[in-house]
Formats: C-alpha cells, structure tokens, sequence
C-alpha cells in the first residue's frame, strides 16, 4: 500500500490526506459534548472505572459483581485512555472513535488501488458519516472496536485471496486482526470474516475451491498468531473463574443470546432489512443502483466476496434470538464499498445518474431537519410516552431553537458545498457528508445526552459530594433501588449496586416510586429485610430532585 500511495501524484495524495483528516473530525470531534448513555455505555464504563479502582487487570465487574458480557481488550483500552486524560466521556470514547477513524481509513485504503480515489473517498465517507456507524463510533462500548477488526480481517482475507506476493503476509495480517476481534468481542469476530470467505471460495467452483481452502486453513503461522493473540485471555479467565465463566460468556452471551431473545431483544425476520436502510441515513438512496446492479456485481470476484460478506450477515442474524440494532453492522462494510463504487458511477455521469444525484442531495440536505424534527415531535409527545421515568426526562424544559438553527445552516451548507465548482465532486460530497454528520454529532445527539442523562450525571456528581464528606463513608454507599443506571456509578466514582438501602446509605429512585418501594420494604417480614432496616418506614432526606429522579439518603426510622 505505502508503494501504491507514493506512486500517486502529489494532488492526489493531498486530497485523500485531507480527507482523511476531515473523517478523523467527523470521528473524534466533541466526543464528550453528551453525557454518558445507559445501559450500555454506562456498564462498559463503571467496568472500566472498577478496574482501575482495583488494580485487577485480568477480570471485569460490574458493581463488584462479576462481568463475563464481553472479553477484556475493550476495557483496557478504555482504562488506558483513562489514565491517560482522566475519567470522563471523551477519554472513555476515545477507543471507539479512534476505531471508527481506523476502519474508514482501511476501508479507503482498500478501495484506492482497486477501483480509484473518487470511489475510495465516497466509500470512507458513505461508511464515517452513516447514522449507525455515527452512533456506535462515539459510544464507549465494544461495537466500534470489534467492527474495525472485522474489517480488517475480512479485507486481508480478500488480499490473501487475490493471490501475489502478498498473500501468506496478508494471511497472517488477517490472523492478528482476527485474533484481537475475539479478545474483543468474541466467536463472532471469527464467524464473520471466515463464512464470507469460505462462502466465496465454495461458490468460485470446483477446480478453485480445493486449494484455495487448502492455502487458508492450513497455514500454521496464521493459526499461530491468532492462537497466541487470543487464547492466553480466556484460558486465564477459564482457570480463574472456571464453569462461571463457561456459563456467563460463552453460554449465555454467546449461544443463550443467538438461541433466544436475551433481556427482551427480540424481532421478527425482517427487523434487519427494515433497520439498515435506516442506520445507513443519509446515503440510503445508495441502496437502489446497489440492488439494480446486483447481477453484476455477482459476476466480479471481488464484488461477489461483498456481497457473501453483507449478506451472511444479514441472514444469519436475521435467524438470532436476540437482535440488537448494531449486529447489521458487521456486514455493512462491504455495502459502504459498494456504495461507494456506485456513488462514484453516478458522479462520473452514468445514465441514471442526474436524478439520483438530486435525490440523494436533496437527502443530505434534510437530513439534520429531520433528525430534529423527530426530536421536537417527541419532546412535545412527552406527555405521552408510557415509561414514567422516560416521560418525566424527555418531558424536562429544554430549548428546540438551537437546533432548528443548526439544522437549517445544515440544509444551507450542504446545497452551498454541492455547488462549489472549485473542488472536485468526490471532495464535495465529502464535505457535505461531513458536515451533515457534525450537525448529529455536535448538536442533535448532544440534546438527547442532556435529556436522557443528565439528571443521572448530577445525581452521581451529588453522591460523590455527600459520601466525601460523609464521617462514616466506608459504611454507607449509593445504591440503585427498583433501576439500573449504570453511568451513576461512573459519576460518583464509586459502585452503586440495585439493592434496597440500608440506613445512612443514598438511594437513586424514581421519584414516583419512592413510597411505593419504601412501603414495600417496610412490609418485608424481619427475616427478609436487608440487615439493619427497620420495619417501620424510614425518614428520607432528598439531596436532588431532577427530570424524574430523586436521590435520597436514608436516616433510619422516625
């Protein structure tokens, strides 16, 4: 690759430079802008808080209790980062945007010496500035991390595949990349990148498929390195937490998960094919010449191996239990390449090129508007959201105006930069799409961080005041009672199990059911109470009142 870049012309090497530039703002650019997210990003974090607090590097909990959801790479990335610039969202981020940053770059990269630098630079773009890959990019969880190692495994894979005198290198590359997935995230990072690999080598015929399976699997060094990068974590973890872990990870997170709806994620078989045209916003129109050209596409090696690629994907998850908006995303590298390719036919002026140069413009302009239009559409509906703690936070005042400026400066920038005849379209487009997904990113995601989570930030923040000035800290702690917000934990800096509280503990409640839960512990037989709760109902001393939650500390009976 290095030898393909310095053969390029100068200008053309700037462009991509540039480019690439702008993809890492897109990227990293206001990552600490919204509070941290719960569930999700909030369990990842207080994980890694707790592993710092403890020293223990080799094992994960979640308020003291054992964490086997996913394996340990992520974590100490996120604990690195930490160290580095302190607890808080942009360092817990970091990782991931860093990540999402890296696949686009690989995912150029990969297009460049194949289909040219317009193609490379749509398909970067199309795949950075997606709805889905915007949210899971600045989440401080495993999706991003895991999505760059499934990337780079898969492009080494199609390396290998083309044959020269790269491909044991790009092989063993492939290994490393695969490896570093499982330590991330698990079988899946295996699964992805070999069926789409394996499917492309059956379908090649019969003559081919023999040696080329032969060349991929029996290659020592490449299962070597892969052994050695993700084995010697989970043997630790097996010898230390023995069958627990076999039935936390492996079992319920893995097999559980794809067996049935874990935790009531669930969906029918079209959840997938309705949710990618949706994470793919704003470049969803990309979709028709993708689908109108398929044959054709089938007949290209290359274009048949992404296809393989997207589609496994599609179908094997479609078949799981369990569906999480972000499992499409595995195979949505291979649709931002082809889409990438496409936009770039339509800008090189195919046929049907003009009026679907408008639409899409037109989309790219929108976008942002309708973003916050969605957004005002459910703050005014609060009312009626049917989740009493929901009601309360997206029901909280907040100011609309400022997005509906940022949304219109959006639409304006966009048909201003679309226009702009002294740069190249494919640098353009770029910048249009850059632009659109700063909007979300600074702005419209931004707005729902300080709806949604702000009151679990003061609420954690006010903890930790109290249980520093506290005479008997080590004897009380913050709990969490009838909710599960882990990011509090994360904002007081110390854990906040859900259990009822004991006296002089703190309590994180919904304010509606804090006499509810009160009465219900009162009325609990002495036996069954937590020790040193009273059978009378206690006195509570509210330290924060905010967007439906109360944090109230416990001074025992009246």
């Amino acid at each position: 690759m290095a030898e393909f870049i310095a053969s390029r012309p100068a200008a053309e090497r700037r462009t991509m430079a540039g480019w690439a530039l702008a993809m890492g703002l897109v990227a990293l650019l206001g990552l600490g802008l919204a509070p941290l997210f719960d569930v999700d990003e909030g369990a990842f974090s207080e994980a890694t808080r707790e592993m710092l607090a403890s020293g223990d590097w080799g094992h994960t909990t979640l308020n003291g209790e054992p964490r086997f959801d996913k394996p340990i790479l992520i974590y100490w990335l996120q604990a690195a980062s930490v160290q580095l610039f302190g607890l808080n969202e942009a360092a817990l981020r970091l990782p991931s945007g860093l990540a999402t940053w890296a696949w686009v770059l690989a995912v150029a990269a990969f297009a460049w010496p194949r289909w040219g630098q317009r193609a490379a630079m749509l398909a970067g773009t199309v795949l950075g500035t997606s709805a889905g890959v915007l949210l899971i990019g600045r989440a401080a969880t495993a999706d991003a991390l895991l999505n760059l190692w499934l990337a780079l495994t898969a492009l080494d894979l199609w390396r290998h595949a083309e044959g020269g005198a790269d491909a044991r290198t790009a092989l063993r590359r492939a290994a490393l990349w695969c490896g570093l997935g499982v330590l991330t995230k698990g079988p899946v990072a295996l699964l992805v990148p070999m069926a789409a690999l394996l499917l492309w080598i059956v379908t090649s015929g019969r003559a081919a498929w023999v040696p080329r399976a032969r060349a991929l699997l029996c290659d020592g060094w490449a299962w070597l390195i892969f052994a050695a990068v993700a084995l010697p974590w989970y043997a630790y973890a097996l010898h230390r937490h023995g069958m627990a872990f076999v039935d936390g990870f492996l079992l319920r997170h893995n097999l559980q998960r794809y067996g049935g709806p874990l935790e009531g994620h669930g969906g029918s078989l079209l959840y997938y094919v309705v949710l990618l045209p949706l994470l793919m916003l704003p470049w969803t129109p990309l979709l028709v010449p993708l689908l109108a050209r398929l044959r054709a596409t089938w007949r290209e090696p290359l274009g048949r191996y992404l296809l393989l690629w997207a589609g496994f994907v599609l179908v094997f998850f479609s078949f799981s239990g369990t569906k999480l908006p972000h499992y499409v995303l595995y195979g949505f590298t291979p649709v931002a390449l082809l889409a990438g390719r496409e936009a770039a036919r339509w800008l090189e002026g195919a046929p049907d090129a003009r009026w679907a140069l408008y639409v899409q413009a037109g989309l790219l302009a929108l976008w942002p508007a309708a973003a916050v239009a969605v957004t005002a559409w459910v703050a005014l509906q609060a009312a009626r959201v049917a989740n009493p703690l929901y009601r309360a936070l997206i029901g909280q005042p907040a100011a609309l105006t400022p997005l509906a400026v940022a949304a219109l400066t959006a639409a304006l920038g966009v048909l201003l930069l679309l226009r702009l005849r002294r740069w190249t379209p494919s640098v353009r487009w770029s910048a249009a799409g850059a632009g659109v997904a700063l909007v979300l990113t600074l702005a419209v995601v931004p707005w729902w961080g300080r709806q949604l989570q702000a009151p679990v930030r003061a609420a954690g923040q006010r903890a930790a005041e109290v249980l520093a000035r506290t005479d008997d800290a080590a004897d009380a702690t913050l709990v969490q009672w009838g909710l599960h917000l882990p990011s509090v934990a994360v904002y007081a800096r110390c854990e906040a199990p859900r259990r009822p509280p004991l006296p002089g503990d703190l309590a994180l409640v919904r304010e509606d059911q804090v006499d509810v839960l009160a009465s219900q512990l009162a009325a609990l037989p002495a036996g069954h109470r937590p020790s040193g709760a009273d059978a009378t109902l206690p006195t509570w001393q509210p330290l924060l009142r905010m967007g439906g939650l109360v944090l109230l500390r416990w001074n025992g009976a009246p």
